[in-house]
């Protein structure tokens, strides 16, 4: 997003054949400098008091395969042209949960990969413990998936805990859960994350925890630092970038021992104020339409800078199928979203874009009505899907022959930038859209 210029975005939010060879560099340089190398006293130092230094930004290899495999094109032809460009930061690309198609998300080493990426907006999504702390989890559900809970003592605390035969069989793999709310902010600091899976038909815990998809990897999930709200805040001041905490829908009925909704909402801006850090700088996103309402009447600098996020999950009309095309399946136009205060959406990919009659990618009457409305632009997730030979997946929804091979992706973050107009594009390996960005000069 060249972004966020004082309340507004301004122009100027599920892959491949794993490719290593450069990750060793961007992760070793990212965790040296900062003082965190397997030996340092970083380790055991708080965030806060860690050490900062400039970073030295790095594309590693990822841009380049995908930029080689694109159909011959002058937009594949502009892009090679850019290989000797310096890589450096661009709040264009904003790091969707740290950088987790190789590195376990929301963990410190994700977080600093993705700055290393040249991302300038990192992503916290926001959940609670069950003594009120805030801290970064995709889902409050989903720490059987995302850490290794299952393997510790904690396991026993979870809402729905694994269950073990007296022949020492897994009997309920398809049902385990786990929330950040089952234990303590102590508690979740002894966990540690790996990479987001599970085995729903194991039959041992190993078994359900080792289920990565062969597209992505666990080589770089031996150290899996997991991270508060406070710690996140900390840690994206020293790596220089901007803030988009996600407040995620509670799975608890709400109050939680007292803990009212409105309690939540106010406390994720609390942190950032206490914190220090401007209103300019934040970006709180919800897809619950009703967090952004809370934000705009309570805390109006932040309320400003509130992102929408949006999918056909929550904005489809009743007894309708969501068309990206068709207004009438839309639980609320655009003209309705903006009378509410709201200044930024971040509409799915597959949302901003269709095909016309000759298969060529077009942006969709969503895309369009949005910047009738005057409404900013982000989009998520580049790079979180398997490889595009057979079209992709959810994320490239309607788009038929358009995607069918990994090189095509440029070929989408170029449409979303130029014809739709996104200001930003969360990407689960920064440096794609961090290498597109810059070579277009988008800051």
């Amino acid at each position: 997003m060249t972004i966020f210029n004082n309340s507004v975005l301004k122009l100027d939010k599920r892959t491949f054949k794993t490719i290593n060879l450069a990750l060793p560099l961007v992760i070793i340089s990212s965790l040296s400098m900062l003082g965190c190398t397997e030996d340092s006293q970083a380790r055991t130092t708080p965030l806060a008091t860690q050490p900062s230094s400039p970073l030295a930004y790095s594309y590693g290899v990822r841009p380049f395969y995908l930029i080689n495999d694109m159909d011959e094109s002058p937009l594949k032809e502009e892009l090679m042209a850019c290989k000797a460009q310096v890589p450096s930061k661009t709040n264009f690309s904003i790091a969707h949960r740290g950088a987790p198609l190789q590195l376990p998300e929301h963990t410190y080493d994700s977080y600093v990969a993705s700055a290393q990426m040249g991302a300038g907006i990192l992503e916290c999504d926001v959940a609670f413990t069950n003594d009120g702390e805030l801290v970064c989890r995709h889902a409050q559900d989903d720490l059987h998936t995302t850490t290794n809970i299952l393997a510790t003592p904690l396991a026993k605390q979870c809402t729905v805990p694994p269950i073990i035969d007296a022949n020492g069989v897994l009997t309920n793999a398809d049902s385990i859960e786990c929330r950040t709310s089952d234990i303590s902010a102590n508690e979740f600091k002894t966990l540690t994350g790996k990479m987001d899976a599970a085995n729903k038909k194991a039959t041992s815990i190993d078994e359900y925890m080792n289920a990565t998809a062969p597209w992505r990897t666990d080589l770089y999930s031996q150290n899996g630092k997991v991270l508060t709200l406070k710690e996140h805040i900390a840690l994206a001041r020293q790596l220089g970038m901007k803030h988009t905490p996600e407040l995620k829908a509670p799975a608890v009925t709400m109050p939680f021992n007292g803990y009212r909704l409105d309690d939540y909402r106010q406390q994720l801006i609390e942190t950032y104020k206490a914190a220090g850090v401007p209103a300019n700088d934040v970006f709180a996103q919800s897809f619950n339409i009703e967090d952004l309402d809370y934000w705009i009447k309570n805390e109006p600098a932040y309320g400003a800078n509130a992102v929408y996020l949006i999918d056909d999950s929550n904005e489809t009309a009743e007894n309708k199928t969501f068309d990206k095309d068709d207004a009438t399946t839309w639980k609320h136009s655009l003209a309705d979203i903006k009378a509410r205060g709201i200044n930024i959406i971040a509409p799915a990919l597959w949302l901003l874009v269709t095909t016309d009659d000759n298969g060529k990618m077009i942006p969709s009457a969503y895309a369009k009505q949005a910047k009738a409305n005057d409404l900013k632009i982000i989009t998520w997730s580049i790079e979180r899907s398997g490889p595009l030979a057979n079209g992709g997946d959810w994320y490239y929804s309607g788009l038929g022959e358009a995607i069918n091979n990994d090189g095509d992706m440029m070929n989408y973050i170029d449409v979303l930038a130029q014809d739709v107009g996104v200001q930003g594009i969360f990407s689960d390996w920064p440096a794609t859209v961090s290498y597109y960005a810059n070579c277009k000069g988008l800051k």
